[in-house]
């Protein structure tokens, strides 16, 4: 891979996963020689990002495979790690068909990495010179398996002097862990904000354009991403600021009709409560910790994959996309 940052690396007996809970501060790789064990590391957050768990299931598969463990086992600890992305339910039943299941994952791997640098180029024709662009949670090359989504957009966007704003995403900080890192990197200007600050900004004229990623695209257009994206699009739909999400066709799932069959996954409470083994909240307190919420796409501008860009209405322009 050509990209610096390298979150996922198949060395043939082993994959090694980018430790995206210790950034930015260490970059340290963690090795899986198991399909459970990769399984584990899709949980734990080892590894996030519909399309990067998506691959990491795939080697997962390859793993056991090229050890003779039994597959059944291997493809339900996968399909149990995480519920909302679809994209790792997509891969695993390409794995499921594979006659080589190493060649089939690799495959993947590199399908998503172009995938991401067709939607960056459609992406940047869209934001304004010197945009100053919004974006949520991760959504580059450590969400993909390279380059990145959302945030492979505006990479492909550098040369028009764009800024970028970053939302911490809390509670697992991964605008401020991740993409601030990431961009920083890059050499993109960028600002941290907490995510209760956007609207602010907007309603100051500070943002031009809002890009995020995706972990589940309904048939209508519907869109589950990283919890905050909806009131995200409700402030830019108040403010005339135009709201796009950028997501390969393994995040599009057809079978459901719309976000209210999207399963929206819950994580821990200590993930509320503190951060990294300290705690702020007091001993006793009820918590709600939904990692994702759904955007309808009455509040979506378009919605950019590899192919081209779905506008409303959605449910035919993602049909068409689709065949």
């Amino acid at each position: 891979m050509a990209d610096a940052v390298q979150p996922i690396r198949w060395k043939g007996d082993r994959l090694e996963l980018l430790d995206q809970r210790l950034l930015p501060e260490k970059t340290v790789y963690l090795t899986c020689r198991t399909a459970a064990e990769v399984a584990a590391a899709i949980r734990d957050m080892v590894v996030r990002g519909a399309p990067a768990i998506g691959c990491a299931a795939a080697f997962g598969i390859a793993l056991d495979k090229k050890s003779g463990r039994p597959l059944d086992a291997a493809f339900e600890a996968l399909a149990s790690s995480r519920p909302t992305a679809v994209n790792l339910f997509w891969a695993l039943e390409r794995m499921k068909k594979a006659k080589d299941p190493e060649a089939e994952a690799i495959a993947i791997y590199e399908e998503d990495l172009a995938a991401n640098r067709a939607m960056g180029k459609l992406g940047a024709e869209l934001i304004p010179e010197g945009a100053r662009v919004m974006t949520h949670c991760n959504t580059g090359a450590l969400a993909t398996a390279g380059y990145g989504t959302a945030l492979g957009v505006i990479r492909s966007a550098k040369d028009k002097k764009i800024s970028v704003i970053a939302n911490e995403t809390r509670p697992y900080l991964q605008g401020a862990r991740l993409t601030a890192w990431e961009l920083v990197q890059e050499g993109i200007p960028c600002t941290l904000i907490t995510d209760s600050m956007a609207g602010h900004l907007m309603s100051r004229g500070e943002v031009d354009v809002v890009i995020v990623g995706a972990d589940r695209i309904a048939a209508n257009g519907d869109v589950a991403n990283k919890i905050g994206t909806y009131p995200l699009a409700v402030l830019a739909k108040r403010h005339g600021i135009p709201f796009y999400v950028a997501a390969p066709l393994s995040t599009f799932d057809p079978k459901i009709p719309d976000g209210s069959h999207i399963p929206i996954e819950e994580r821990p409470a200590a993930e509320v409560t503190g951060y990294r083994g300290t705690r702020w909240a007091p001993e006793g307190v009820s918590v709600r910790n939904p990692a994702f919420d759904v955007t309808p796409a009455e509040l979506i501008t378009g919605i950019i994959c590899e192919k081209g860009i779905a506008y409303p209405p959605c449910r035919e322009s993602i049909a068409a996309l689709l065949k």
